[in-house]
């Protein structure tokens, strides 16, 4: 059923100058699981919660390489998100044929929100009901943007998208002016947490659900020399979690005052 009747197409402006298929789109991101994404001086990650339609069925992949200096995660359509994935893997190695180098990432973003803008105006298309969260690193260091079906994109310090990002929000403006000289290790902490906020009281994150994607130097807990653009998944991910401050941890106690009979020592 229609909310108006100005939600037909998204080529029609409503009165208050708003198209509704797009917002609609932007729902169907909403409705996908959360992603998170942060990036320091050295490194970019992006963090994914995983979902299964049921006991029988496999975890929903939630990452996607692109080249060996970019990765995405995903909120939404995942049939949406192999299109316009696939589209971006034809950039990037249409600038290595082209220009014998990576293509930079901004220029990678711009192409897909240009893709995903023409939609939102020919008349007879609909909006992508995905959005992104893009991690790269080129010659101006680590990168982190946000795509959306609207066709809009911006580079974030942290972000989250998807069901329940509000929370995962909260936490990252909370702690992100740290996160420009945290080392890896402490930055996938700090990703853990903000998607630990986005999940259900009873759910908690574990080996299964959970994806951890990274640009740039590794870790001491990877078995690995690459600084590519590598997806983390099952038990690779344990120590990570395991590093992980448990939700119920009671505050340090603060330190109880000096009596008035005992003798205050000054620093000197």
């Amino acid at each position: 059923m229609f909310r108006n009747t100005y939600d037909s197409d998204n080529t029609v402006f409503s009165p208050q100058g708003r198209l509704h298929q797009v917002e609609y789109a932007l729902e169907a991101v909403k409705q996908g699981s959360a992603a998170v994404g942060l990036r320091s001086k050295t490194h970019s990650i992006l963090l994914a919660l995983k979902r299964s339609t049921g006991e029988l069925a496999s975890y929903q992949q939630k990452m996607f390489r692109i080249d060996d200096h970019v990765g995405i995660a995903i909120a939404g359509l995942t049939s949406d998100a192999r299109v316009l994935s696939n589209f971006m893997r034809q950039q990037a190695m249409s600038s290595k044929m082209a220009f014998n180098r990576p293509v930079p990432v901004n220029r990678l973003v711009s192409a897909i929100a240009d893709k995903a803008q023409v939609n939102t105006q020919e008349y007879g298309r609909r909006p992508y009901g995905v959005g992104f969260l893009v991690i790269g690193r080129d010659q101006s260091g680590p990168h982190l943007y946000e795509f959306s079906p609207s066709g809009n994109s911006y580079e974030y310090y942290a972000m989250s998208i998807g069901a329940r990002s509000q929370s995962a929000k909260t936490y990252l403006e909370k702690h992100y002016e740290s996160f420009a000289d945290c080392s890896l290790e402490d930055l996938i902490k700090h990703g853990l947490h903000a998607l630990r906020e986005t999940l259900q009281q009873d759910k908690d994150l574990n080996v299964n659900n959970t994806s951890i994607g990274i640009v740039g130097a590794p870790s001491a807990h990877e078995k690995t020399t690459n600084v590519s653009f590598r997806i983390l998944e099952g038990e690779t991910i344990q120590p990570f979690l395991d590093t992980m401050v448990p939700k119920d941890a009671p505050a340090a106690a603060p330190a109880p005052p000096a009596s008035a009979d005992e003798d205050v020592q000054m620093a000197e």
